[in-house]
């Protein structure tokens, strides 16, 4: 049996990098699979490519995911595995950052995680069941110049996961987090060969991680094997943070 049969799992920024590895992992493994994304090109690809939903979601506006959620319930009468992927980078140093970058990745990479959370987490506590998994970054943790405004969420991310499993889980709600370091999705494969060659130094194992590398993690939290840890952030960094 393969380990998320008929389990039914929403995926943030799914449509590409690190959430459509994902997408493609949790449907071999089994899963009903739903796709949020902005991008209705890629997402509406990807969908009739893997056979499964792509629904165009803000996940900053709360009244979407209001909307969305229900559908999803309505089609296949639970929500299992809640995927909070999705996220955006505007960088730049505190000096030049303006009040719009920051509200931008505020309320994409935090609000956004907390209105997917609150709203689904009502579906699965009605099943007395559900996983919740919300990605973090190796940032979260240390730190990094000119992304002030990512770094306060993904390491709000941290701090949010471990309350929400303290609260979901008397409920029968694990919820968890990662923390990727350097992934190859196009945006890093883009970048120029000596900022590559930079990033890859600093991480013991001496490459960059695959988004494969990101979604087989993201499966195991949301599967039976993974069924007794909670509130906990996991590191998939090649050893960058050790």
């Amino acid at each position: 049996m393969k380990r998320l049969e008929n389990k039914v799992a929403i995926i943030t920024g799914g449509a590409a990098g690190i959430g459509e590895a994902t997408a493609r992992k949790f449907k071999e493994e089994g899963a009903k699979v739903v796709i949020w994304d902005l991008d209705e090109t890629k997402g509406n690809a990807l969908a009739a490519e893997l056979g499964v939903t792509f629904a165009k979601v803000n996940t900053a506006n709360y009244e979407e995911i209001e909307v969305a959620a229900k559908a999803v319930n309505d089609k296949f009468g639970r929500i299992d595995i809640l995927i909070n992927n999705a996220g955006i980078t505007r960088d730049s140093s505190v000096k030049k950052m303006t009040v719009q970058q920051w509200q931008q990745v505020i309320d994409v990479n935090l609000s956004g995680v907390f209105y997917c959370s609150k709203i689904i987490s009502e579906y699965m506590v009605a099943n007395n069941f559900g996983r919740i998994i919300n990605a973090s970054s190796v940032v979260g943790v240390y730190g990094n110049f000119g992304q002030a405004n990512y770094v306060a969420t993904k390491s709000g991310i941290i701090g949010m996961t471990k309350t929400f499993a303290r609260e979901f889980g008397r409920k029968g709600i694990t919820v968890n987090a990662i923390a990727p370091g350097f992934i190859s999705t196009e945006m890093v494969a883009a970048m120029p060969e000596d900022v590559l060659a930079g990033m890859k130094a600093k991480v013991p194992i001496g490459r960059l991680g695959e988004p494969k590398e990101i979604a087989n993690v993201y499966a195991f939290l949301s599967s039976d094997e993974a069924s007794y840890i909670n509130g906990h952030t996991i590191s998939v960094d090649g050893g960058m943070t050790v």
